[in-house]
């Protein structure tokens, strides 16, 4: 018979998984919402924010060294309002806070974030992860409550007030953003050798530690690679990729890949799983596969949607956001081994080539137990072992699928089960693209039906909405949200040619231009109805995940590529010119604008018309032959047989028919049209031209 929890908070009521989690601490603590910052204002005290999410580490541990201690609780209820907030069903909060404490504390900054906010929501004090007491030079909560609460109830309030309200007053002035100019083509170069120069030769990522998988940085390499034929380009983004795959960031049993690693060699990660950072991961290797057909980068990528689908994916659809990092009361316990296990498991004679390849030993690599990664590829491995290596992967792969299936009679890390539309947004589209490359159905089938479970259950009359979970759909999405599934959407069009999916994210687009967008041309993260957003901002800097108004940036240009609506050009454009400023400033953090200017000044756009048969012809051959290639600005208008919508999504398509009953490719680079094509063979040579 369990126990009955000791505490319970008004967290009870919520969905989130992550407030979930604090629903039993003895801190009173309240969600966001009119209740909190009421009872602020009518109790005179200054608010604790504290936002974190599910799968995080260090939340973990500031929960169970701090949260759960009732001497702590005592001094936290005493002194503030207290308010848990969960990042990823408030990201709008979380960006605007974390840019305030980023001007408050010194060095790295990251989640938990505790941000200590007059009742009128200006933040005075901010810092991250905060133990008990204070030890290692880390101020405690049990020396810094006292401190707060004197001042606030004393002289230094006016002080404090003063200084929050200055905050926020110098980050009002900056908000704001227009720009007359495009930034400039150099741009592009200019970013490419900035990242050579901070790029690791020897690791791949970014010089140092810790390294995080910033997909669409590879990306652009990739893409800069073809663009320039510059050598060094491609070699910084393979030597990334591959030294991902083979560090112990890559999950070599299950597939997948983690948050980040600790170390400079991709070895030690924090193990939690991100749906983000997978969906651009894929999207890196996808693109890596279509201009190289190195064939062990096709493998990852299928790996990792595989997980995805098997591990991430509610009955209905959805994707789920995350996987957690700790089981069982230990950080990685769930993915690690002692070498006796591997021993016990695989024998030992079987063991032994596969201890040395996957870095096993009775000393360990973590806290000693081992992280499997692969110092030596597996070809020179093979080479040195004597051992034709085709025999020798085949074998490995029987060995990780034993140890897999051991491992997962382990107790699992939590899920974050909940259902986010942008994230969901950004995996329908890697999914999908990844699916018409590969010619396997079942990722374009499993993007299709995320994409029809948020329709189902997430959009409602002409709203989206941010968050479902257990049976509700909750908080209006914001900029990133629309701009996100507004790119799976285009993706999942090109991919499956059902116009369902266009006219979905055109009617996105246009509450997007109604709603969001600012008078300087770029696009608000909110939509300005919620009072208590004391700022309403652009953004435009890069983090885990592109900014909103990148992506959205891509999205205006490739509609415009699809429906020759200069509308879209010109909001893109604003966007551009509205980013100038940052771009100029240092352009590697705003690294997916500079893809939005390749694709702006590409000389190599193409877009196809396919205008297809009464039965279909030819229409899977023609998609796979237009995503096994590394095309990158592309445009694929697919024409169904008495497929009247598309016609009025795009007019011009009236004049684009099938020929005598054939399915047939018009075909247009930048202002150049080819005749039409009926026959597949003039249409395969044709495209392998592109």
């Amino acid at each position: 018979m369990s126990e009955q929890p000791l505490y319970t908070n008004r967290l009870i009521k919520e969905k989130s998984p992550y407030l979930q989690q604090h629903a039993h601490n003895p801190v009173d603590w309240y969600p966001w919402g009119e209740e909190a910052l009421s009872a602020a204002k009518e109790q005179d005290k200054p608010i604790f924010l504290s936002i974190g999410y599910a799968t995080c580490h260090w939340c973990h541990v500031m929960e169970k060294e701090s949260f759960e201690d009732e001497e702590i609780a005592k001094l936290l209820n005493d002194a503030f309002i207290n308010v848990k907030v969960d990042r990823e069903e408030h990201p709008e909060l979380d960006s605007l806070y974390m840019e305030f404490a980023q001007t408050m504390i010194a060095g790295n900054i990251g989640w938990p974030l505790n941000v200590i906010l007059t009742p009128a929501l200006q933040p005075f004090f901010a810092a991250t992860y905060l133990p008990a007491k204070s030890n290692h030079g880390l101020a405690g909560l049990a020396e810094l409550i006292p401190g707060i609460q004197e001042a606030w109830n004393g002289e230094e309030r006016e002080n404090l007030v003063e200084q929050a309200q200055e905050i926020v007053r110098v980050f009002a002035e900056n908000v704001h953003t227009k720009g007359d100019e495009l930034p400039g083509k150099e741009q592009i170069g200019n970013t490419a050798e900035i990242l050579f120069k901070i790029g690791d030769s020897v690791h791949g990522g970014i010089n140092g530690a810790p390294k995080f998988p910033i997909g669409y940085q590879w990306n652009f390499l990739i893409r800069y690679a073809s663009l320039a034929d510059d050598g060094r380009s491609l070699f910084l983004a393979e030597r990334t990729l591959d030294m991902m795959y083979r560090g112990g960031i890559h999950d070599h049993l299950g597939g997948g890949f983690s948050r980040y690693s600790v170390d400079e060699r991709w070895l030690v990660p924090h193990f939690e799983k991100m749906l983000y950072d997978n969906a651009l991961v894929i999207f890196s290797y996808l693109e890596a596969w279509q201009l190289t057909k190195r064939p062990h980068y096709k493998a990852i990528c299928e790996e990792t949607l595989n997980y995805i689908l098997r591990d991430m994916t509610h009955p209905e659809g959805g994707f789920y956001s995350a996987e957690d990092a700790d089981s069982e009361g230990h950080e990685g316990y769930f993915y690690t081994w002692t070498y006796q296990e591997v021993v016990d498991i695989l024998g030992r004679e079987q063991a032994a080539l596969f201890c040395e390849f996957y870095d096993i030993t009775p000393h360990g690599n973590f806290e000693r137990r081992n992280i499997l990664n692969t110092p030596i590829p597996l070809e020179p491995f093979a080479l040195k072992k004597g051992i034709d290596s085709k025999v020798l992967s085949t074998l490995f792969n029987q060995q990780r699928k034993t140890l897999w299936e051991v491992r997962q009679k382990r107790i699992p890390p939590f899920k974050d089960d909940k259902i986010l539309s942008s994230w969901n947004g950004l995996m329908i589209a890697s999914m999908a693209e990844a699916g018409a490359a590969f010619d396997n159905k079942e990722y374009i089938q499993g993007a299709e039906r995320a994409a029809s479970f948020i329709k189902k259950y997430m959009w409602d009359k002409g709203h989206l909405f941010r968050r479902w979970r257990d049976g509700e759909a909750l908080f209006n999405a914001a900029l990133d949200e629309y701009a996100f599934l507004i790119k799976g959407l285009i993706s999942l069009y090109e991919v499956s040619g059902s116009t369902e999916w266009l006219d979905w994210a055109i009617g996105m687009t246009a509450i997007l231009r109604d709603q969001f967008k600012s008078e300087e041309g770029a696009f608000y993260q909110t939509d300005g109805y919620d009072e208590n957003i004391i700022l309403r901002k652009c953004q435009f800097s890069d983090g885990a995940e592109p900014s909103g108004n990148a992506i959205h940036c891509e999205n205006l240009l490739r509609l415009y590529h699809l429906t020759n609506e200069t509308d879209y050009l010109e909001q893109a454009e604003d966007i551009l010119k509205a980013s100038k400023e940052y771009v100029d400033s240092y352009s590697p953090g705003y690294c997916y604008h500079i893809m939005n200017l390749m694709r702006y000044y590409a000389k190599d756009t193409v877009t196809a018309v396919i205008a297809l048969n009464a039965t279909d012809t030819d229409r899977d051959q023609l998609r796979s032959l237009f995503y096994q290639q590394f095309i990158p600005y592309r445009s694929i208008i697919w024409k169904a047989h008495e497929d009247q919508r598309i016609c009025q999504l795009i007019p011009f398509l009236r004049k684009q028919v099938s020929i005598n009953d054939k399915t047939t490719l018009y075909l247009c680079r930048q202002e150049e049209c080819l005749e039409p094509l009926t026959s597949l063979s003039e249409m395969t040579e044709t495209i392998h031209d592109l």
